[in-house]
């Protein structure tokens, strides 16, 4: 059977453990190259994750594909620039990028709207925001020379609903809500050079890192499984497989979308 990513290669920031590691194992089964691409490629061991190999380049590499491991701070123009320098210099094109470095790690008792500091703000925006435009305006010129792409975002359910997290995680919601608002404004702009911009929004996902702070944070518990109609909590595979809908054929003719993985958490128009 040919697989729809054949030839391709594909970037994932964040890609050492949790979600970005789901995403890069699906994109390989699909039969594209990854770079993987981190602050520490060896972070799975800070919370537990258990890898099939030494580290998620060599978990690629098992199933059939080439890859390489990009060590690296993406929060800063030179950083996303080396990552896609050492990724055309080994593989000579970049067909996807998935924007999934990120994450929320203000501390709880000062993440409300009203209390969140100038110092988190900053945090929260160079992280998940900067991160995924640097990222994406290093790659546009490859995608833009080969005529075709694909950009995938990763957002949050709480940057489409406040009321679903209480209003607890305001600078990380509002970074995400900068990098939805980046992805329509992409999409509108790339669509003619032949490439797509969506988005993620993740629920309540079982990843290893929001199992160790779940508690902390009042998450993942008895009274929020209630609030999901589907009555589970998410896992890894039910995002990559709406990321494997956004970078094949299948997504041909959607572009500047949101997609909430949330398990009907959020129900309104995103």
């Amino acid at each position: 059977m040919t697989l729809p990513l054949q030839g391709q290669v594909a970037i994932v920031t964040g890609a050492a453990r949790g979600l970005g590691r789901g995403y890069a194992l699906r994109l390989a089964k699909l039969g594209a190259d990854v770079v993987i691409a981190d602050v520490d490629l060896a972070s799975a061991r800070e919370f537990g994750e258990e890898l099939t190999a030494p580290g998620v380049p060599e978990e690629v590499r098992a199933l059939g594909r080439r890859s390489l491991g990009v060590q690296g701070d993406l929060r800063r123009r030179e950083g996303a620039q080396a990552l896609v320098q050492r990724t055309m210099a080994e593989f000579g094109r970049i067909d996807i990028l998935v924007n999934n470095a990120g994450g929320a790690f203000t501390p709880v008792e000062r993440s409300l709207a009203s209390q969140m500091t100038d110092e988190d703000t900053d945090a929260m925006l160079d992280v998940n925001y900067r991160s995924a435009l640097c990222c994406s305006q290093e790659v546009l010129p490859a995608m833009r020379a080969q005529g075709s792409g694909v950009i995938v975002n990763v957002a949050t359910m709480a940057a489409l609903d406040a009321s679903r997290t209480a209003g607890r995680l305001a600078p990380y919601a509002v970074a995400k809500s900068a990098v939805l608002t980046l992805t329509r404004y992409l999409a509108a702009e790339v669509g003619p050079d032949g490439i797509r911009v969506n988005c993620i929004a993740p629920g309540s996902m079982l990843t290893e890192r929001i199992r160790k702070h779940a508690a902390a944070r009042g998450m993942q518990n008895e009274k929020e499984l209630r609030r999901i109609p589907l009555r589970r909590f998410g896992e890894v595979e039910d995002c990559a497989n709406v990321l494997e809908f956004l970078v094949t054929p299948l997504s041909a003719y959607v572009t500047g979308q949101c997609i909430s993985v949330c398990g009907g958490q959020v129900l309104t128009p995103s």
